[in-house]
């Protein structure tokens, strides 16, 4: 076994103490992907939006001057929701001049400060502002951190990205199809899956077919100059080419080559001449991942009356289905008495990132 490492141990998958442990010092002290802004409908001044983040609730605005805020949903006088919501309810999206809570209508501005508290005499507006959550914008997608007194800058978080996918222009582009699962999986086994090819071969028939490199394990694959496809196929769709004109701003490589970055803890993305499909993982549980796959395309393809996004989306569906079911079975085998860890071989050592990232991050703050 001297070129297998040893991968994370067996709790840190299937046990709810773990998993509570792992939320509460690393996910929510880390900047979290809550998805695109134009789709939250925070696009424009006076707008609001309700998500769920690692089990808390939310409130996302847009204020008057377009400046983006965010705060948990609970207000100040006695707990109760400004927005009453369900445990997983689909996010809530809506116009608002305030945010007044329904129970005894205290009113907060969108900045989240203390408007009004009736029949309280002399409350002091500052000291009762929402809890604030951190929220910030990349590249079209909107952040959040749950502890922002600890928050660093979201540029450290997303350097990568921002140089190796810079010419994808992904602020620019638009969705065009939306794609979600529940998948019983726990996310690190969704990450760890998405950053090695090893399993391409036996699991993505198809895939491999469009790029034969993948179906080596991802030996001598040139991640960062990007993935070939096979002669005549540049993007990822059920032929490998497509209608859609490449991205404008990408170069000669690019315009024939597939690239991926995986942004911890729960932005995963992967990127085509003619667009970008981006995964965006809501951790709910220790064995429950949602996966929004947003499919991003230049506005003006979007814009077309004859846009169709089913030549990628149809491709997409195919190749997540196929994964999604092959991490619930080594989520089911993970469950098993007889694991106790599992092992990366050499051609997976991108997978072992979730332990670089992760394990430090534990350690630092347990």
């Amino acid at each position: 076994m001297s070129d297998l490492q040893a991968a994370l141990p067996r709790e840190m998958y299937v046990d709810d103490a773990a998993w509570e442990r792992e939320r509460d010092r690393v996910l929510m002290h880390e900047w979290t992907c809550v998805g695109r802004r134009d789709d939250l409908g925070l696009n424009a001044p006076g707008r609001v939006a309700v998500v769920e983040v690692l089990g808390e609730s939310v409130i996302l605005t847009s204020d008057e001057s377009g400046l983006l805020h965010a705060a948990y949903n609970v207000c100040r006088h006695r707990g109760s929701q400004l927005f009453p919501t369900e445990p997983g309810a689909a996010p809530y999206c809506g116009p608002a001049g305030a945010l007044r809570c329904p129970y005894h209508s205290w009113t907060y501005s969108l900045a989240g400060k203390l408007l009004k508290a009736p029949h309280t005499g002399g409350v002091d507006p500052d000291a009762f502002s929402l809890h604030p959550v951190g929220a910030d914008t990349w590249a079209g997608f909107v952040f959040v951190h749950l502890s922002p007194a600890s928050a660093g800058p979201l540029a450290d978080a997303v350097a990568r990205p921002a140089v190796t996918l810079a010419n994808y222009a992904m602020g620019d582009l638009v969705t065009g199809q939306v794609l979600t699962y529940d998948v019983a999986a726990n996310y690190k086994v969704i990450a760890e899956n998405y950053n090695e090819c090893y399993h391409c071969g036996p699991v993505h028939p198809e895939l491999v077919r469009l790029v034969p490199a993948f179906g080596g394990g991802g030996t001598g694959i040139d991640w960062e100059g990007g993935v070939p496809h096979r002669e005549g196929a540049w993007t990822f769709t059920m032929s490998g080419t497509t209608s859609r004109a490449p991205l404008p701003g990408l170069d000669e490589t690019e315009r024939t080559r597939h690239k991926g970055e995986l942004l911890y803890p729960n932005l995963m993305l992967s990127a085509a001449a003619d667009h970008v499909a981006a995964f965006v993982l809501e951790p709910r549980g220790v064995a429950s991942t949602r996966i929004h796959c947003l499919l991003l395309f230049a506005a003006d393809e979007v814009a077309a009356a004859d846009f169709d996004p089913s030549d990628a989306g149809d491709f997409w569906d195919l190749v997540n289905k196929q994964d999604w079911a092959i991490c619930e079975s080594v989520q089911r085998g993970m469950s098993s008495r007889a694991y106790t860890h599992g092992w990366f071989a050499p051609m997976e050592d991108d997978s072992a990132d979730i332990r670089r990232w992760l394990l430090p991050r534990l350690e630092e703050r347990s």
